[in-house]
């Protein structure tokens, strides 16, 4: 069984992490943490963020998971590595310091960072690196949508996408929205984030030309599934050797 520490325990994903984790057999939660403490979360008592270094050697578990910002996010990720804890990394939103310090804790532990821990998202990014492959030259658009409280735009999973297109095509120019005299310019992908209700997150990358168009969509329907698959995540990771993984490697493993 692996023994778990979870961050941001009274946020949104926190609460979900927790509450998948309770029925597991596979996985035992031993440390819950939070910035301020709160009351117990699906059962597990919640303590300070502030004693995570103490705590993590006290309760000793196998793997973090972490959803919540990058300044905390990273921090906690630098005292997994000083305590020997593998990290599983959820979080969005790092800049490009704060993404080499992630890095550089997964010279002393493993370290599987993802934007998206939806078994649906990993085969959508497949399926995209095989669709620009096979239409090159037809215009790339992207689109996302999420809750109104969602922090940054576009989403790690549309970063993670435009990745994939790029690393297929090369080099392109992200246009964030239009306005005005705009007319499409050869090796532009145009990206759009919409901030409505509480939609739980969908990405649509469009691909047209030649008279045709195509569109590979995913949507989430819960965050029930993030929380299942960052457990699945920290389960596979338990016992690895440091070092930066994706959570395709968890995948290729159940293939």
């Amino acid at each position: 069984m692996t023994r778990l520490a979870v961050t941001g325990a009274g946020g949104h994903m926190g609460r979900e992490v927790l509450e998948a984790a309770a029925p597991r057999d596979d996985v035992d939660v031993v440390l819950a943490v939070n910035r301020p403490p709160i009351e117990e979360v699906a059962g597990y008592d919640v303590e300070d963020e502030a004693d995570l270094p103490d705590l993590l050697a006290a309760r000793d578990p196998d793997v973090l998971v972490d959803f919540t910002v990058p300044e905390p996010s990273v921090r906690y990720a630098e005292a997994c590595a000083e305590a020997g804890v593998a990290a599983v990394v959820g979080t969005t939103g790092f800049d490009a310091d704060e993404r080499a310090r992630l890095r550089a804790a997964s010279e002393s532990v493993p370290v599987l960072k993802a934007a998206n821990f939806a078994r649906g998202v990993a085969a959508l990014r497949r399926a995209v690196r095989e669709a620009v492959a096979a239409l090159p030259g037809y215009d790339v658009e992207l689109t996302e949508t999420h809750h109104n409280r969602k922090r940054d735009a576009p989403s790690g999973t549309a970063n993670t996408l435009l990745d994939d297109v790029e690393d297929v095509r090369g080099e392109t120019d992200r246009v964030h929205g239009r306005e005005g005299d705009h007319p499409r310019e050869d090796g532009e992908i145009g990206v759009h984030a919409r901030r409505a209700g509480d939609v739980t997150g969908e990405h649509e990358l469009l691909l047209a030309g030649n008279n045709e168009v195509l569109s590979l969509t995913h949507r989430a329907e819960s965050r029930g599934v993030f929380a299942a698959g960052s457990l699945d995540a920290a389960a596979w990771l338990a016992g690895r050797d440091a070092g930066w993984y994706d959570f395709g490697d968890v995948l290729d493993d159940d293939a």
